[in-house]
């Protein structure tokens, strides 16, 4: 799969914004690290960032940044 889709979530569709100012721009179908999840990819809005990562469709509502507000590091999208 080469282009990015939403999941099945309102958390997992693509342009949701988590309380912590990240967006998530969908999934390309790669697994992710929990159990039966699909890897997002994940983009930092906070002003002077935009820190793209990866995060597992279980964590977006909640996802902090790795780089800016010191969330737990990616994972391969």
């Amino acid at each position: 799969m080469e282009n990015f889709v939403s999941g099945n979530t309102e958390t997992t569709k693509i342009g949701f914004v988590n309380r912590n100012n990240q967006r998530c721009g969908g999934h390309r179908g790669v697994a992710g690290t929990d159990h039966g999840q699909f890897a997002y990819r994940m983009e930092c809005l906070e002003p002077g960032c935009g820190h793209i990562y990866g995060a597992n469709g279980t964590d977006v509502f909640q996802r902090k940044c790795p780089k800016c507000q010191a969330g737990k590091d990616g994972i391969s999208f």
